[in-house]
């Protein structure tokens, strides 16, 4: 119940709920964009680039990997979403190194912001390719993206919570 009382404030709070918008789904996808670059962004300046090699299992992706593969997903679904070609691929892997990974995550999160900025509601219902040859409407492709956010900051937590740091959403401001 918590944090659905979270979503109601922060829907309030960025004038979702009270206000009539043209486009409400693509404003809404540019309004969270914001503050989910921010937090992830800040998850991979935290973490120590001696610590981009870590994962919790062997089973488990690295920390390095999670990021880059953040990276990719901006490009790929910003790219669908806004009927704007992919950005041509910087060649980064995910050992790479952390100044390469986080280079990359914030021209990913650059380019979603300049591609989102033309989008509207108009195509919500248009078929694009979403991931491993399948395909949906762009309001799927929106609707993933988000999710993708949020649960790869979540996971990026959980990995600096296992080195003995805080994720930036539970630092003191």
């Amino acid at each position: 119940m918590k944090h659905h009382s979270v979503a109601i404030i922060l829907l309030a709070a960025s004038g979702l709920a009270s206000a009539q918008t043209k486009n409400p789904v693509s404003t809404a996808l540019r309004e969270i964009l914001p503050r989910q670059q921010k937090n992830l962004v800040a998850a991979a300046e935290e973490m120590p680039a001696d610590k981009y090699g870590y994962k919790p299992t062997e089973a488990q992706i690295t920390f390095g990997h999670l990021m880059l593969h953040v990276s990719q997903t901006n490009e790929h679904l910003c790219a669908k979403i806004s009927d704007s070609p992919e950005p041509k691929a910087i060649e980064v892997k995910d050992t790479d190194g952390k100044e390469k990974i986080v280079d990359a995550l914030k021209a990913s999160f650059d380019f979603c912001g300049s591609a989102l900025a033309k989008v509207d509601d108009s195509k919500l219902g248009d078929t694009v390719e979403l991931f491993g040859g399948h395909s949906g409407p762009r309001a799927a492709a929106m609707f993933i993206i988000s999710n993708d956010w949020a649960d790869h900051y979540s996971a990026a937590a959980m990995y600096l919570r296992l080195n003995g740091m805080l994720p930036p959403t539970a630092q003191k401001k």
